[in-house]
């Protein structure tokens, strides 16, 4: 795992000591080191390059059968992955510059059962929210139209992570059920704390909808709420296990691609549903009061030189 810096031109620099110069970051040290391209747009941190084992061994309770045979996935270089989940404000901004429809109903949860309402949309989730919580009731195309249109505004390369990615990411260089260990609570992540996970950890609050983007403690690279809050989407069409699943972290475009992978839980999942090898698959123009997204952003060859 590479340690040197790399150079980001372009950079905003909002972290702490991101550099002498405010444009050199170290990959991995996204607690005190992040950027943006654009003041207000999503923070990013940059990952080191490396490689991890990608999925759950057999003896890791509550584990989904999809989720084998474990792999290993090779990461050539650096990537930046956000911060944070895209918020409601900055989805706001892409709605206002670009007239984007994503209002034309959306599943909520109604104390007892999900219900598709005509009504709901990002704007009303079916609890209340404000412009730091990330944006619910997003669909793949709504994320993918996101990423596109801040690709053009920024001269930048955005899009959602390949699962492989997206856990590497979510591990933190750790190996362990969750990030921080393999017991959970809800005072660790937001789900729902009426359920207590098998491999140990107690029960709690159950919010019933989102917190803020930035609530909780980060993982060791910097990045919030990667475990719970709300499903991420990524690039990988859904496949029922790991076999014939590249080694080199890119994102798995053969398969049922009418569904995508969603990653890392959500307030509703159960705590099963937060383990950073957890798995599941939506319908990619479905809309879920329970489905966000977050960017990675690809490092040109001059920035990681």
């Amino acid at each position: 795992m590479s340690t040197d810096s790399i150079r980001i031109e372009t950079a905003f620099p909002t972290g702490l000591d991101a550099g002498g110069d405010g444009s050199l970051f170290k990959p991995g040290h996204g607690k005190r080191e992040w950027f943006a391209d654009l003041a207000g747009g999503p923070e990013f941190v940059v990952v080191p390059a490396g490689k991890f084992a990608m999925g759950s061994a057999a003896s890791e309770p509550e584990r989904g059968a999809s989720e084998g045979p474990v792999h290993t996935v090779t990461f050539a270089g650096p990537f930046a992955v956000g911060r944070h989940a895209i918020t409601r404000a900055q989805f706001a901004t892409f709605v206002e510059a670009t007239g984007h429809k994503a209002d034309a109903g959306a599943y909520i949860w109604t104390a007892s059962r999900w219900r598709f309402d005509p009504h709901a949309c990002w704007r009303n989730p079916g609890f209340a929210q404000d412009d730091d919580h990330p944006v619910v009731c997003i669909n793949w195309n709504d994320a993918k139209a996101y990423a596109a249109w801040l690709s053009l505004r920024a001269g930048e390369t955005y899009g959602l992570m390949s699962e492989a990615e997206w856990e590497y990411a979510a591990r933190a260089g750790t190996s362990t059920t969750f990030w921080w260990g393999s017991t959970i609570s809800p005072e660790m992540a937001n789900y729902d704390g009426n359920h207590a996970y098998q491999g140990g950890g107690a029960t709690g609050e159950w919010r019933r909808g989102t917190v803020a983007a930035d609530s909780f403690e980060a993982n060791p690279w910097g990045i919030y709420q990667m475990l719970g809050n709300c499903w991420e989407w990524t690039e990988d069409c859904w496949n029922e296990n790991y076999v014939g699943a590249p080694g080199d972290g890119s994102a798995r475009t053969s398969g049922n691609c009418t569904v995508r992978v969603v990653r890392g839980g959500s307030w509703f999942a159960v705590p099963q549903g937060l383990r950073c090898a957890t798995r599941y698959s939506y319908i990619t123009g479905g809309r879920y009061s329970l489905q966000g997204f977050r960017l990675r952003r690809s490092l040109a060859i001059g920035e990681r030189s």
